[in-house]
């Protein structure tokens, strides 16, 4: 198939509504918007091989969460995808198109170029939803609840599980394929007053000493209500790893980290901690207090 029938097909997909055919797409947005940008790369975000289907919905999945995180709403995309002759990029669009559908996204524009490996950007768009606010990670107040959107450490559970052979029929290796970004729960955070929030893509610790650095604050966490998946501590006994230190450094959750003022009580989430004044980051574990460490994923040391 050459770039034009893919061109031509794509467009079929889209049908008559689409922005795609010229060198740069015309859009009609009003007031201020979020627009975020991020790659999934062969070899660093995902085993090489991977079915074209699931790059593609992880790719959507991992920009929503960013838009999430700032309580945006989905407008378009802008994709560029870079792949070996023999990839399926009829597989990628079409499972894309469906991703795109379902939440709500425009496919704008974008650039296809052959590579060695499969890489794969995308720049997403986002509004802000009438009578709501952005959130920022500058948000957070001293006597703020922290909170998580979800359960943590099964998606770097999933990411070992791949490593040893393990396929999609496992509940943390479909997590760690199948991200669902928490665009409800952002929308809902956008509608408070007040708070703080990010999404956990590179770890609860190092995610939340990047929003405490921003919010010019300190917190605790209690390691003992991290919200964790069912059978999550015998699942880290097979793979022979530190429940808490996976479930606190393994990243890839894309869930929100937020903060809200006492009392206020967010739809099925998890209270983990609290914001400081002091400027110093804990973790209370079996009654034990200690610095909560930095630790996480970072492209340029790891």
């Amino acid at each position: 198939m050459s770039e034009d029938d893919l061109l031509r097909r794509l467009r079929s997909r889209l049908g008559p509504s689409s922005l795609i055919g010229d060198d740069a797409a015309i859009l009609s947005l009003r007031g201020e918007i979020a627009v975020t940008v991020d790659s999934q790369i062969s070899g660093v975000h995902f085993v090489p091989g991977l079915d074209p289907a699931h790059v593609a919905r992880r790719l959507l999945a991992v920009n929503l969460s960013d838009l999430a995180a700032m309580g945006a709403q989905p407008r378009h995309g802008f994709l560029a995808l870079s792949a070996p002759p023999d990839f399926d990029h009829d597989r990628f669009f079409r499972a894309f198109t469906e991703a795109c559908s379902l939440w709500n996204v425009t496919l704008a524009g974008g650039d296809l170029a052959r590579c060695d490996q499969v890489v794969a950007t995308l720049t997403l768009i986002g509004t802000k939803p009438e009578g709501g606010r952005w959130l920022r990670r500058s948000g957070a107040k001293p006597g703020h609840d922290l909170w998580l959107g979800g359960t943590v450490g099964e998606s770097a559970a999933g990411r070992m599980l791949i490593a040893r052979g393990a396929d999609e029929s496992d509940p943390a290796v479909r997590r760690h394929l199948m991200p669902v970004p928490q665009l409800e729960l952002g929308r809902w955070l956008g509608e408070q007053s007040e708070g703080a929030a990010m999404d956990i893509s590179d770890g609860v610790a190092i995610d939340l000493h990047r929003l405490c650095r921003e919010s010019g604050t300190g917190a605790v966490i209690d390691a003992d209500v991290l919200p964790l998946p069912d059978g999550f501590f015998d699942l880290c006994k097979t793979l022979s790893v530190d429940p808490y230190e996976l479930a606190l450094a393994g990243g890839e959750d894309y869930v929100l980290l937020f903060t809200l003022p006492p009392g206020v009580q967010p739809p099925g989430c998890w209270k983990i901690g609290r914001i400081l004044r002091e400027k110093k980051i804990d973790w209370i574990r079996e009654g034990r207090r200690r610095k909560l460490p930095a630790s996480g994923w970072d492209h340029l040391k790891t």
